[in-house]
């Protein structure tokens, strides 16, 4: 039986368990989204189109009882896509079942976990395996992580410890799929530090808590690095391909979030050690937010951040010596429209990336998204190379039941 076999028998189990389902206490809400992407330059690769459409849906259902001290939820998601095979996928986001115990609070199964407060990139955010296949560039989607959760709010804090018993491997596109790297990812040849492999036995705490204007975070995690080391070899048909390598790591991070009047001040760093190596990697900035901008009731937002790693420039962080400047609109309005626009600059090789997203709600049921990713002046020796003919403008309208 998987591990997805197993979580989705947990939920079965529980809702079927001797408190009766009364509709009042279940609550269901989900979503259908289309979408569409064009990419703006032709591919290297030519099975490789310029387009691709695919639609998403996802369904979240809640149960709730014994006076709102139990609950049960499940969040299937999945994705059928044109030209991807590996991008038409399903995940489970969420399959867990919570008890609170006065200041305790127990959570079993498929979670989610979000760790850190800058724009540009979440250093500190590592016990959930990113989604590429969902969010290439950004990588800010993450895939449900099974999980045993404990936390604990006192007065001096809240406390969180994590046992993490299966890990879960990244996806990467297929052959026929976009953005990609130009040398195909082959799952099939994955491999481990670790002689249990994916079933290697993870762990993480944090602690977290408000002081004044700041909110600090500080955490812990030993276990399987969810960011892969990409080796290039042979398939077993003779093609040259990349090989997955997971090694195990040590990382202690802290991140930090103050509020002063129109001013934020955002902090994320850590300090890892994975195969014999220390290092450390940090990002910061600032971010100021004018109020009713030119007379209206929008609000504009200036993002300043930078990010560096101590390991230099390397593939597998992109962010070794980059800054970032943003503009972020909130309109205010009753349909909730937004962008977020920027610019990320390589101040080692000059690299440009320029990242664009807006959303619109469209009546109570639908919303309007675009997203668009664009690179340019990309050396070879950067990280990013493989993609820079992958810009991308990416539509999405979801309707919402």
């Amino acid at each position: 039986m998987t591990i997805a076999s197993r979580a989705s028998l947990l939920a079965l189990v529980v809702a079927l368990s001797p408190c009766a389902l009364r509709a009042d206490d279940l609550g269901l809400r989900g979503s259908i989204e289309p979408e569409m992407r064009v990419f703006t330059n032709s591919a290297s690769n030519p099975r490789q189109k310029d387009t691709d459409l695919s639609v998403a849906g996802e369904l979240t259902a809640k149960y709730v009882w014994d006076g709102g001290d139990q609950s049960l939820v499940f969040t299937p998601f999945a994705r059928l896509d044109q030209r991807d095979d590996r991008r038409t996928h399903w995940d489970l986001r969420e399959a867990r079942y919570g008890l609170v115990m006065g200041k305790w609070e127990m959570r079993l199964g498929f979670d989610k976990v979000f760790w850190g407060v800058t724009e540009a990139v979440h250093l500190v955010d590592v016990v959930n395996q990113v989604d590429i296949i969902e969010d290439p560039v950004k990588q800010e989607v993450r895939l449900g992580q099974p999980m045993l959760r404990i936390r604990t709010t006192q007065e001096f804090g809240t406390f969180d410890a994590f046992l993490l018993p299966y890990f879960r491997e990244r996806d990467f596109p297929g052959p026929n799929g976009r953005p990609a790297l130009d040398l195909p990812v082959d799952m099939d040849l994955t491999t481990y530090e670790s002689a249990r492999k994916e079933r290697h036995i993870d762990g993480a705490f944090r602690y977290s808590n408000h002081f004044g204007d700041v909110d600090l975070g500080v955490s812990y995690f030993q276990g399987t690095n969810r960011d892969p080391i990409l080796t290039p070899t042979l398939s077993k048909d003779g093609d040259p391909v990349l090989a997955p390598f997971y090694a195990q790591m040590k990382q202690a991070s802290i991140d930090a979030q103050m509020t002063k009047g129109a001013w934020l001040y955002k902090l994320e760093g850590y300090w890892r050690r994975e195969l014999g190596r220390e290092y450390e990697a940090a990002t910061g900035g600032i971010e100021y937010t004018f109020y009713g901008v030119f007379g209206s009731d929008g609000d504009l937002g200036v993002v300043a951040e930078y990010a560096l790693d101590s390991r230099g420039l390397m593939d597998r962080d992109p962010y070794e010596n980059d800054g970032f400047l943003a503009l972020r609109w909130t309109a205010n309005d009753a349909a909730s429209t937004s962008f977020l626009g920027g610019a990320v600059i390589d101040a080692e090789t000059g690299a440009l990336g320029f990242r664009f997203k807006g959303e619109r709600r469209l009546g109570d049921d639908y919303r309007l998204s675009l997203e668009a990713y664009f690179f340019g002046n990309i050396p070879r020796q950067d990280p990013i190379y493989s993609i820079a003919d992958d810009n991308y403008i990416q539509f999405r309208v979801a309707r919402f039941f």
